[in-house]
């Protein structure tokens, strides 16, 4: 018998705001900006890369390589893609 393993993609279970805003408040307290970014990516992915893309005036391409993990996008991009995707940086006292 040979059993198949199906490949997770988080993106398919972020369906709720509270989902999104728990995962990514996860990913935040591994101190990891590539692994931040990939999850914005993820978020991303979730809600609507073509429309996120225009929003934040770039190519869905663009976009996906800046939030691959692998890629270094400008902070001022970071924070318009936060921004598009309906988040917000709240900072507290450790």
């Amino acid at each position: 018998m040979k059993i198949e393993l199906k490949n997770y993609d988080i993106a398919e279970h972020l369906n709720s705001e509270k989902e999104i805003q728990m995962y990514l408040n996860e990913i935040l307290k591994e101190d990891d900006p590539a692994l931040v970014l990939s999850a914005l990516g993820d978020i991303a992915r979730a809600k609507n890369m073509t429309q996120l893309a225009k929003e934040v005036g770039m190519t869905r391409e663009g976009l996906y390589k800046a939030l691959s993990g692998k890629g270094n996008p400008t902070f001022s991009t970071t924070l318009k893609i936060i921004k598009a995707l309906g988040l917000q940086i709240e900072l507290h006292t450790a």
